[in-house]
């Protein structure tokens, strides 16, 4: 049998989870749920187990999320603007794209949704774009672009990258944040916005009749009328390539609650209570160091595990729950409800 694995040589594990719980009335009102233990066991033995060690406050109205400011912190990226992220860059180098020199942009193709008095910017995902149809678009806007100094730059359906120099000062909002909402109130009051602007017009001009929204008009889906930039920003060096070793991002969460499913929200964390959770909670029993990050729309609380306790203060704990004086964890909603 091979020897156990040494805990100081194994990395620790740091769960980032976004999309634990929104400010939404249904969100809200579904927090409760999670106060189940015997439907979420692992969950709330994790919140036994851990303790809180660190809070990262925020506001709704901020250009980033609170789990990309998390993550931009284990990258190193310091004294950055909000908004000043530069995912697209740092995505754009792991997708082996050469990005020094320039500034760069998230392109995400998508719908808008015209109402009478407002818009709606709708999750991409709903478009279902294939990777044929995604470069056709490209291919049409392409010239556009070009002819005001762009460089596009395609990486899956819903992602191209853009580079302009405009981007190296211009702050915007994250994907995350404006889904579901009207772009409009989200687009930056930057000189450099009003370039965004005009392009996008123009290309709500241009794809109005398209052949390819036609075609998917004809077939019951939804077209593409316009983008989203995000991520912009030039690349700090030197940056990671990588998250940290054991920094794992978990984004389950984060369709129903886009979606305002909340059915399928709360089982999605009875999904993540067993393949999850129960796996942190072996770890921590294993000696690992575990780190847990609950993001909401506002704020992050990273929630991590004490060193092991010696052979008293386990005899302590065990004596004071016998005489009923050991503290009850932290109800999730009450934790989350903050967030």
């Amino acid at each position: 049998m091979p020897a156990a694995p040494n805990p100081a040589t194994v990395p620790d594990q740091h769960l980032v989870l976004p999309f634990a719980a929104s400010l939404s009335e249904p969100c809200q009102q579904a927090l409760p749920r999670l106060d189940d233990a015997a439907r979420f066991p692992h969950l709330h033995q994790l919140l036994r187990k851990l303790a809180p060690a660190g809070r990262l406050e925020g506001d709704e109205y901020a250009l980033s999320m609170p789990h990309e400011r998390v993550l931009a912190q284990s990258l190193g990226w310091h004294g950055l603007a909000d908004g000043t992220w530069p995912w697209a860059a740092w995505q754009a180098q792991g997708s082996g794209i050469t990005t020094e020199a320039q500034s760069w942009g998230l392109l995400t193709p998508c719908h808008w949704l015209m109402g009478r008095e407002s818009l709606t910017l709708l999750d991409p995902d709903e478009l279902h774009l294939s990777e044929a149809d995604s470069r056709t678009l490209l291919a049409t806007l392409r010239p556009w672009f070009e002819e005001e100094g762009w460089t596009l730059v395609y990486d899956r359906p819903t992602r191209w990258y853009a580079a302009h120099p405009s981007l190296a000062s211009l702050p915007t909002a994250s994907l995350d944040r404006v889904i579901g909402r009207n772009p409009d109130v989200w687009m930056p009051d930057h000189p450099q916005a009003r370039l965004i602007k005009r392009l996008q017009n123009e290309v709500q001009m241009l794809m109005y009749q398209h052949p390819l929204n036609e075609a998917r008009t004809a077939s019951g889906q939804l077209t593409v009328n316009s983008f989203w930039l995000s991520g912009t920003g030039p690349l700090p060096n030197p940056s990671p390539a990588s998250l940290p070793p054991g920094t794992r991002l978990l984004n389950d969460l984060r369709a129903p609650l886009l979606a305002s499913n909340l059915a399928d929200w709360i089982g999605t964390w009875q999904a993540l209570d067993t393949q999850v959770f129960q796996p942190l909670c072996a770890a921590i029993e294993a000696g690992q160091s575990v780190h847990l990050t609950l993001c909401g729309e506002r704020s992050a609380v990273t929630l991590a595990n004490a060193p092991r306790p010696s052979l008293g203060q386990n005899l302590l704990t065990v004596a004071k729950k016998l005489v009923g004086r050991g503290k009850s964890h932290l109800q999730p909603s009450k934790l989350l409800i903050s967030l």
